[in-house]
């Protein structure tokens, strides 16, 4: 399955940190952090994803699902969404 640590990995092979901290008006740990916290919220995920030119929609479900603790809902919603494209 697709992460959105995936995602600021590709963003970071573009583009520096910093210059991603520019454009989205972040702080300057602000992808330190989530690195650390091992996913990126939905509206950071979102955001690198509409200046990078991903699908915006599919990384928020991503990283709100990441973010979401483990339960029967998520399993059923994470294996439904793999069926289409999370895995893509």
């Amino acid at each position: 399955m697709q992460n959105t640590m995936t995602l600021l990995d590709k963003a970071l092979q573009f583009e520096p940190a910093p210059y991603w901290h520019k454009q989205l008006n972040l702080s300057r740990n602000a992808l330190h952090n989530s690195r650390i916290r091992g996913h990126l919220s939905p509206a950071l995920a979102g955001g690198l994803a509409k200046l990078m030119g991903e699908p915006i929609e599919k990384w928020i479900c991503i990283a709100a699902m990441e973010s979401e603790k483990d339960s029967a809902v998520k399993e059923m919603l994470v294996k439904e969404a793999g069926k289409t494209w999370l895995f893509t």
